[in-house]
């Protein structure tokens, strides 16, 4: 009798686990797939914002060196001057690479740890759904 009751605990735990498995495998593929979607939507933006912005800092560029040149009365010096301030930017941009790092981590932790759909409501002492 003892044994039949044994039997079927062991039963149910097994059934128990085999769900909790089941769900936390389940848990994990929603939410890799919530994570890439972010990463994919935040790619796709960053994309089509960089490119209208180069395409901006292209004409701007160029009507800055034909402005420049026509001032100067060469239009060459105008390129090479644009041309010599887009080097050192980027020659600054370079040397703090290193401090773009925190920012994107913090970023993209948030997302993958709390989420967008999260609110950190730490000081408060819980995690609100939003």
């Amino acid at each position: 009798m003892a044994f039949e009751g044994l039997r079927q605990n062991i039963s149910e735990l097994d059934e128990n686990v085999s769900s909790y498995v089941e769900h936390s495998i389940e848990y994990a593929k929603l939410k890799s797939f919530k994570i890439s979607m972010v990463l994919v939507t935040y790619m796709a933006k960053v994309v089509l914002v960089g490119t209208i912005v180069v395409l901006a800092l292209l004409f701007l560029s160029t009507a800055a060196s034909f402005a420049l040149g026509n001032a100067m009365g060469n239009t060459t010096y105008g390129f090479a001057i644009i041309g010599f301030i887009y080097l050192v930017l980027g020659i600054i941009g370079y040397r703090f690479r290193d401090k773009l790092n925190k920012p994107l981590l913090k970023t993209f932790s948030e997302y993958f740890f709390e989420g967008p759909w999260i609110k950190n409501t730490a000081h408060l002492g819980k995690l609100t759904r939003i």
